[in-house]
C-alpha cells in the first residue's frame, strides 16, 4: 500500500509573480522559465489557481468583441502627436490640457 504524498508548502517568495503567471498563460516564457513554472504549477495549487483565473480572464477578453470609444476622446488622442513640436513634453502637456478645456467649453 502506498501513502498519499503530502502537498508541498511554499513560502510567499517561492510563488510565481503575477507577471510570470501572465507570461505563462500568454506563452511568452522562454523554455527554461516555462519548464520551471510548469514544475511549480504541478506542485502548487495556489499558483495553479492563479493560472486558471488568468486563463479565464484571457478567454473572456478575447470573446468580448471590439471596444468602442467616444469620438471626442478619439479626436483628443489623435491630436497628441501633432502637438509635440520643438518645445518638448511641457508644450505637449499644455496643449493637450488646453484641448481638453476647449472640449469642455464646447459641451456647455
Amino acid at each position: 500500500m502506498t501513502q498519499a504524498r503530502k502537498p508541498r508548502q511554499f513560502s510567499s517568495t517561492e510563488h510565481l509573480a503575477s507577471e510570470a503567471v501572465a507570461a505563462y498563460v500568454d506563452g511568452e516564457l522562454r523554455m527554461p522559465a516555462y519548464l520551471r513554472a510548469a514544475q511549480h504549477l504541478s506542485e502548487c495549487t495556489e499558483c495553479a489557481a492563479e493560472v486558471e483565473s488568468q486563463q479565464q480572464a484571457r478567454r473572456a477578453l478575447r470573446g468580448a468583441g471590439e471596444m468602442s470609444m467616444p469620438h471626442s476622446l478619439l479626436g483628443l488622442l489623435s491630436q497628441i502627436p501633432s502637438c509635440a513640436g520643438n518645445d518638448g513634453p511641457a508644450h505637449t502637456k499644455r496643449t493637450f490640457r488646453s484641448s481638453v478645456a476647449g472640449v469642455r467649453r464646447r459641451r456647455r
